[in-house]
């Protein structure tokens, strides 16, 4: 009789327990949160498909090193007697010849380049010799260094550490340097349009907002920044948005609100996210690990899925940013054995939509560079119309008088449904007086200089000796009393 009613106490135990279970599984499953990138994973790609015997450069300049479009993998290397940059077609990998011709001007180290987001052949970079400068790259490999400029744009008293193109207008370029003053350049003309001092020390990072009308700096003054360049003025500001002394990086989300990087006051690396009409409170705050490395954001607008990149560490973190809290929803994290030296990000025109690949970085190693694809796992075939919406397209929804004039456009949306294709290269029109007047001479213009005035020396010099003849024959004749 005790073992009959120990056993049905038993049974109803376990009965109690099982329906309990269910419950609790019932809730745990609505209690999830439902995201199409809730699997997303990366994924570096085979051994013959990354860029080998890459020297990277380094300087040491918190930037990314790196800069990728559909067409183009432009690095930052190591060169002597000046700075040098590879520029690599996409389809070039392997082990990259220690004679490839490199993009060479400048004569200090390249600290920060940037390609044009509505022409996949023109490329800016900012150096330590004080300049900037625009490039236009062939689409065949060049047989020589690229040695001219389209533009060399001058107006810093001190190295350019920062350089963006304007998102949605032509032609449109901002540079920063440590003289912390901020330019806009028209690179059409190569005059500066506006320049800003508003920041009292050095600037750390700048990024545009999605339609380009304002953008966001930290700086080493421990401020983030939301300035107006069309009224030359900050319009917003938090002091101390980490507490910690280190570095931050800022970027604008799509939806106006600013997404940050920054360390605690015990240096742990922190994150956070900012309504920037309320700098008041965050909107969500979270401390990530104990490390010396500045966390490099890398948005992708179209998912709202941010890709944290730390120098010198050997992962990458990504998060979903959502209007539900706790609002920045960690995802995942990509690692690998060796450190990085730095990033690049492709733009959504870049990536395989036939292997549902959502976003692609290259990632710089000491001496190579090894694409990292981040996929959602899908079984069809088909496109998948949740993962592509309609992305920025190469073409400039503004002119730069337009932006000037103080109108705003969202970029011009493509269909990624058949995939991307990217146009042909197209030249960048820039005006005579600008090539003339504010371009600085090169050795080929140098050259012909110099052949210039040897040949008007020579003419004086023969003019003169023909002079002096005419005036020795009017001497002797007088001397001769012939006159």
């Amino acid at each position: 009789m005790y073992i009959f009613i120990l056993s049905l106490c038993m049974w109803k135990d376990h009965v109690w327990r099982g329906q309990r279970g269910r419950h609790m599984g019932t809730m745990s499953r609505s209690i999830v949160r439902q995201s199409k990138f809730r699997h997303v994973f990366g994924q570096a790609v085979k051994t013959d498909q990354t860029y080998d015997d890459i020297r990277v450069s380094k300087v040491t300049w918190d930037s990314s090193f790196c800069a990728v479009n559909p067409k183009f993998l432009a690095v930052i290397v190591e060169s002597s007697g000046g700075g040098a940059f590879l520029v690599l077609l996409l389809s070039k990998v392997g082990r990259v010849d220690k004679n490839y011709p490199l993009v060479i001007g400048h004569s200090g180290p390249v600290l920060d380049i940037d390609w044009c987001p509505h022409n996949d052949n023109i490329l800016a970079s900012c150096s330590e010799d004080t300049t900037a400068m625009v490039w236009q790259i062939p689409d065949h490999t060049p047989s020589r260094p690229i040695s001219e400029p389209i533009v060399v744009l001058e107006g810093h008293s001190k190295r350019v550490g920062i350089i963006k193109w304007h998102p949605t207008a032509r032609n449109i370029l901002l540079t920063a340097g440590s003289d912390n003053l901020i330019i806009i350049w028209n690179v059409g003309t190569g005059e500066p349009l506006i320049t800003m001092d508003d920041h009292p020390d050095l600037i750390y990072n700048v990024s545009w907002n999605y339609n380009g009308s304002l953008f966001c700096t930290t700086c080493k003054d421990r401020r983030l920044r939301v300035c107006d360049p069309r009224k030359n003025k900050v319009v917003a500001e938090r002091l101390s948005p980490h507490e910690g002394i280190r570095p931050m990086r800022a970027i604008f989300t799509k939806e106006g609100n600013i997404f940050t990087t920054g360390f605690t006051r015990m240096s742990q690396r922190e994150l956070g996210l900012w309504d920037p009409t309320n700098f008041e409170e965050p909107i969500a705050l979270l401390e990530l690990d104990t490390s010396n490395g500045v966390l490099l954001p890398f948005y992708d607008s179209d998912t709202n899925i941010v890709y944290l990149s730390g120098k010198g560490d050997s992962s990458v973190r990504y998060f979903e940013i959502t209007e539900e809290p706790p609002y920045v929803h960690y995802i995942s994290t990509f690692s690998s054995k060796e450190p990085q030296r730095g990033m690049g990000f492709m733009p959504k025109r870049g990536v395989d939509v036939s292997k549902c690949e959502i976003a692609r970085l290259y990632k710089l190693h000491e001496r190579k560079c090894e694409p990292i694809m981040m996929t959602v796992p899908r079984k069809s075939d088909l496109f998948q119309d949740d993962l592509y919406p309609d992305t920025a397209g190469p073409e400039p929804a503004l002119e730069p008088e337009e932006w000037m004039d103080r109108q705003d456009a969202d970029p011009i949306l493509v269909s990624m449904r058949d995939g991307y294709v990217p146009p042909k290269s197209r030249e960048l029109k820039v005006a005579k007086k600008n090539v003339l007047d504010t371009r600085p001479a090169t050795r080929r213009s140098m050259s012909a200089k110099l052949v210039e005035e040897i040949q008007n020396l020579k003419a004086t010099v023969l003019s003169q000796e023909k002079r002096i003849c005419d005036l020795e024959n009017k001497l002797s004749k007088y001397t001769n009393g012939t006159v």
